[in-house]
């Protein structure tokens, strides 16, 4: 499923890529970027959030990053495999630009292959800000996931 509603990108030029290997399943990590933000990233209780195209979602960061609003909805979705989502926080962040994030997911033997990108930064601070941060926010989502699957 897809948007007919694109972010346009064009003049902010400045992206970043991520590969990571992931121990959690797609399915867990499809619902930790859809569903369950405070599982991870979100303060508990500060996401308003569901899995559908253009539907607006919101959520504080946790208060130990910062606690900052973060705004966005669904582009693209494609259950367990494909994230696209438009991410938008005041400064520092993203400084009021709509970017957009997109997430994709193979599975495999060891878990998850996820290939991230995050583009549409109008300054190579804001995104040099977020190649310096998401790098954490995956190892802590990686880490939540793995302890979450340990314990069913």
């Amino acid at each position: 499923m897809k948007s007919k509603y694109q972010p346009d990108l064009s003049s902010r030029p400045h992206q970043m890529h991520i590969e990571r290997q992931m121990s959690a399943s797609a399915s867990d990590i499809y619902k930790a970027w859809t569903e369950h933000f405070d599982w991870w990233f979100a303060e508990k209780g500060e996401v308003l959030m569901a899995p559908e195209i253009d539907t607006p979602w919101f959520f504080n960061n946790r208060k130990d990053w910062g606690s900052h609003a973060h705004y966005g909805r669904f582009i693209e979705l494609e259950p367990n495999k494909l994230i696209v989502t438009t991410w938008l926080t005041g400064p520092p962040g993203t400084t009021g630009d709509e970017t957009l994030i997109r997430i994709e997911l193979t599975p495999n033997d060891k878990g998850t292959f996820l290939k991230m990108t995050h583009s549409g930064f109008s300054s190579e601070a804001s995104c040099k800000g977020h190649v310096d941060n998401w790098p954490e926010a995956l190892d802590v989502l990686d880490e939540c996931l793995s302890g979450r699957l340990a314990k069913t």
